[in-house]
């Protein structure tokens, strides 16, 4: 149907506008006792017959709540650099803007189409409750509401949409008292930040975003007056649903602006032959990266609640960076495809990356592909570390003033007591190799001189340093414990070894920046606050002697061509490899593994898999940062050996 047909047949239409208001307006004088009663009714309503009513219902609302009405608004999470992750929200997508960020076509084509008088009457249109009237006694039911913009507006807000003739007096007696209470501009704010225009939008700004991808703000007259017709009903008039019925019943909106006088006729012959450049629905968009938002979500959920985090209209700056995050995909993804290609039984793997100076998250992955696995492995898989927890206690030997690096400790057969009998750790490979130092023990990952140190500095302390450095993970004082015999995610192990980094410099590990409501408020705000929580000296010998785990250790293939401190960790039967590594400015933990706890083949190490991955993986994220030195154990004091 051209547009030319379509302003004629809707002009026709529009002629019963007029014809239907001449016949209510001679209601008055047509000579049956019933019509001039309901005349009359309405007469009275019209000068105040309303106030009794009103006293019929004081049981109503108070209109005075909406002085401090916020309506539920959609969150949205950003990425570090500004660029739009994903939506939350439950049934409303909506955002609240001012009446003055509304484009003024739009506000005058909404009131063509539902108030044209909005601004002339009370809260009731005379004309427009004796035409109802006379509409719904003649059918015997509500067939025509006569509601004006106000009356809509406290029926979604405060009533239910049941047509019955004591809710619409209802809904008549609040429009009064609100028009008592806001300004007509007020009313018109929130009537547009509230109605429904379709597909899961609430409220105009998230429409003009849906359908043309732009601001309220930007709309022109033939976006606007599309979108003013869609309030009647927006799925069926919805241009995703219907194109044609769409320009059809914007033809409708344009015939009445013209009608009205408010656009000339030109003006509406140019709208309608203007193309819609109609976008897409935007409700429910997945994120372009999901694990990362539904960790940010959990964040919300414990900072602020769920229900905040879906319906208070939060604006959330996350801590990583959209491409950042790709490439470390990317990584995983193919060192998944290679190791396979060596024959290595692995499904999995995950991998985080903390900043040590703010202890944000820089990158995350927790699967190898999130379509086929949703479970995040990176955050909730609480797997044994293995020799990676070995640092935990080497440092609380160095902490305690009576070791150092050079201090020597008896690689020799040893049995401890444990519940079922005794307990005799073995070195990966077999063997032992007699007295060596602290430094060539962690290089070369002994287990037996590991475990020796353990007893020796007492494991609760081993834990105390654990739980300083972030872990929440259960930690047992279990003999086997400097081994990784207890579960840890890769997440606390990046974080606790970017306070390594940071030379015992800590904050809390966190996906978010800082998070505001949508006027621009500071609600949340991370910037790093780090506190000193380790001895700087005992930290500073610990990444000397890690640094010698990539140079000559059991990490080589970890080596990046910059100095990097790290330790490989392998589990009992090869169900778990590790490599948690760092530099100055990143700490990374890569984990591989299977979901069933199936070995990944003999002869399998963390050394061996784990860190080449983070190799990769580091190579390519260092690309623009300077190589920096850790810190010289000869910077800071020794602590003194303390009297216990």
């Amino acid at each position: 149907m051209s547009n030319t047909i379509l302003r004629q047949n809707n002009n026709q239409r529009l002629s019963r506008w007029q014809q239907t208001l001449k016949f209510t307006q001679g209601v008055g004088k047509v000579a049956t006792g019933t019509v001039i009663g309901l005349s009359l009714l309405a007469g009275s309503a019209i000068t105040g017959g309303l106030v009794g009513l009103a006293l019929s219902f004081r049981n109503l609302p108070n209109v005075r709540v909406l002085e401090n009405y916020s309506p539920t608004e959609t969150s949205y999470i950003y990425d570090v650099k500004g660029r739009l992750l994903t939506r939350l929200h439950g049934e409303a997508n909506r955002d609240v803007v001012p009446l003055e960020e509304i484009s003024p076509e739009l506000k005058k084509a909404v009131l063509a189409m539902e108030d044209s008088h909005f601004y002339q009457h009370q809260g009731i249109n005379p004309t427009s409750i004796a035409r109802a009237l006379v509409v719904n006694l003649r059918s015997g039911e509500i067939e025509e509401g006569a509601s004006t913009l106000t009356m809509q507006l406290v029926k979604n807000v405060f009533l239910s949409p049941e047509k019955t003739f004591s809710r619409k007096l209802a809904e008549a007696v609040l429009a009064l008292r609100m028009e008592q209470v806001f300004t007509k501009d007020e009313i018109l704010e929130m009537y547009l930040n509230t109605i429904y225009w379709g597909h899961n939008n609430y409220g105009v700004e998230t429409a003009a975003q849906s359908y043309f991808q732009k601001s309220a703000e930007e709309l022109n007259l033939a976006e606007a007056t599309m979108m003013a017709g869609l309030i009647q009903a927006p799925e069926q008039y919805s241009p995703f649903v219907d194109y044609a019925a769409t320009k059809q019943r914007q033809a409708t909106v344009l015939n009445r602006m013209e009608e009205i006088g408010w656009i000339t006729s030109q003006t509406a012959d140019s709208a309608i032959d203007e193309p819609l450049l109609v976008g897409k629905p935007t409700a429910w968009e997945e994120s372009k990266l999901p694990a990362v938002t539904q960790a940010v979500k959990a964040e919300l959920n414990e900072q602020f609640g769920k229900e905040a985090a879906t319906e208070g209209g939060l604006r959330v700056q996350t801590t990583l960076d959209y491409f950042f995050q790709q490439m470390a995909r990317e990584i995983v993804k193919n060192a998944n495809q290679e190791l396979r290609r060596r024959g290595l039984n692995s499904h999995q793997i995950a991998l985080v990356a903390v900043d040590p100076r703010t202890h944000f998250v820089k990158a995350m992955v927790g699967s190898v592909n999130y379509q086929n696995s949703q479970f995040n492995r990176a955050l909730n898989a609480r797997r044994q570390p293995g020799s990676s927890f070995k640092p935990f206690v080497y440092y609380t030997a160095f902490a305690s003033g009576k070791y150092t690096p050079s201090s020597t400790i008896k690689d020799t057969p040893v049995k401890y007591r444990d519940g079922s009998g005794y307990y005799r750790p073995r070195n990966y490979g077999g063997g032992f190799a007699g007295t060596m130092s602290l430094r060539q023990a962690l290089a070369q990952s002994q287990n037996v001189p590991a475990v020796k140190l353990g007893q020796k500095v007492g494991l609760n302390n081993v834990i105390d340093v654990a739980k300083k450095l972030g872990m929440e993970s259960p930690l047992q004082p279990v003999v086997s414990l400097p081994l990784g015999s207890v579960g840890v995610t890769p997440l606390e192990m990046a974080g606790a070894y970017a306070t390594f980094a940071n030379n015992g410099w800590h904050s809390d590990t966190t996906f978010i920046v800082r998070v505001t409501d949508s006027q621009g408020n500071v609600l949340l705000n991370n910037q790093p606050d780090p506190k000193l929580v380790l001895n700087q000296w005992a930290v500073a010998s610990l990444n000397s002697v890690l640094q010698d785990v990539i140079q000559s250790g059991t990490g080589t293939k970890a080596q990046i061509g910059r100095p990097a401190a790290g330790k490989t960790g392998t589990t009992t039967s090869e169900r778990d490899v590790w490599f948690v590594g760092y530099v100055p400015q990143l700490a990374t933990a890569v984990w591989i593994g299977n979901d069933n706890y199936q070995p990944l083949g003999s002869d399998v190490t963390g050394g061996g898999f784990a860190a080449p991955v983070w190799r990769q993986f580091m190579k390519k994220a260092l690309v623009e940062e300077p190589v920096q030195q850790f810190p010289s154990p000869s910077q800071f004091e020794p602590p003194q050996p303390s009297s216990n």
